[in-house]
């Protein structure tokens, strides 16, 4: 019995180098099965607890035209979310587990959610860099898993990088507003990025001396195809330039690019207090987690009656 398991794990692997995508209804490997769900279910609540720090500017957007803006990116991300989990829905189906479990996940907080996520958006400054910034860095670690070797991911995938590039584009015009505005607006700026530094870097996980987790086996079933440290070195790459060229000030002394080396050298951040904030406590995991929660019980009633009419019921 081993040994078929063994070949059949063989002949998986084959089909992954060959560059074959897996279907939801195809064998799979139980840990080829648990990394996606993990990967997976992780990028869908993410997408969606990432819409609550821009949804507490709609209200504030400085002008109509912005507070459109803004009010339309919430609503692609909540839509990201809900494609994503329904992808994981699949995976968990063998285990008679759904959309639920997913929820209790979160809110127990067996299931984490992106650092960026748990932190406060207290200016205008901050929805720009939020939207330029993170969701720049959201674009890179994305394009890299276009090619997974999970067919239903990658075809999200796809829909869900086209709309954040308009997101990116969005946040553009809100840094470029800012920066060439008045001296307040481009303090709030110079302040929003000192804020959101670290957070970016953490953003793309720890690098390899500190330990990446499940990097290597994700990379081995070409879930991915880039490590943390490299993601982390093109958005770099990508980025810094660009906040130079605003005359903004990156709040790392040390940052500089090493011609030799070809990489950029960087202050490497905390990632104990990375953990920290992935296990919820964040100075907004609580009253995100709350927020998130009360709107889940909320809606209870929709879930029963979609229920009731999935199963031929309704009022007599």
């Amino acid at each position: 019995m081993q040994d078929q398991e063994s070949q059949r794990h063989q002949a998986f692997m084959e089909r992954i180098e060959a560059g074959h995508k897996i279907e939801a209804d195809d064998w799979m490997p139980e840990d080829y099965r648990q990394a996606l769900i993990r990967l997976i279910t992780m990028h869908g609540i993410s997408e969606i607890m990432g819409a609550l720090p821009e949804k507490e500017w709609v209200p504030r957007a400085p002008t109509l035209r912005r507070k459109l803006a803004i009010m339309a990116k919430v609503q692609d991300e909540m839509g990201h979310g809900q494609l994503l989990l329904r992808v994981a829905e699949d995976l968990l189906r063998p285990y008679g587990k759904g959309r639920a479990e997913i929820m209790e996940d979160l809110f127990t907080g067996r299931l984490k959610f992106h650092n960026v996520f748990h932190m406060p958006a207290p200016t205008w400054g901050d929805a720009g860099v939020i939207a330029w910034l993170v969701d720049g860095a959201a674009i890179i670690t994305q394009r890299m898993m276009l090619d997974c070797s999970y067919a239903p991911y990658a075809r999200a995938l796809h829909r869900i990088c086209a709309e954040e590039v308009f997101h990116a584009q969005h946040g553009e015009s809100i840094i470029l507003t800012l920066a060439e505005g008045e001296p307040a607006q481009r303090q709030m700026l110079q302040e929003a990025l000192s804020r959101w530094w670290v957070p970016l870097l953490m953003f793309f996980g720890p690098s390899p001396q500190v330990g990446a987790g499940h990097v290597d086996r994700n990379l081995a079933y070409r879930i991915r195809s880039k490590t943390n440290e490299e993601l982390r070195q093109e958005f770099f790459h990508k980025y810094v330039p660009a906040i130079q060229a605003l005359g903004l000030t990156i709040p790392d002394p040390t940052l500089r690019y090493v011609e030799e080396e070809g990489r950029w050298q960087y202050q490497e951040p905390d990632w104990e207090v990375f953990r920290q904030i992935v296990n919820n406590q964040g100075p907004c995991s609580q009253e995100r987690l709350n927020l998130r929660r009360e709107s889940y019980e909320a809606q209870a009633w929709v879930r029963e009656a979609l229920a009731v009419s999935a199963r031929g019921g309704g009022p007599s």
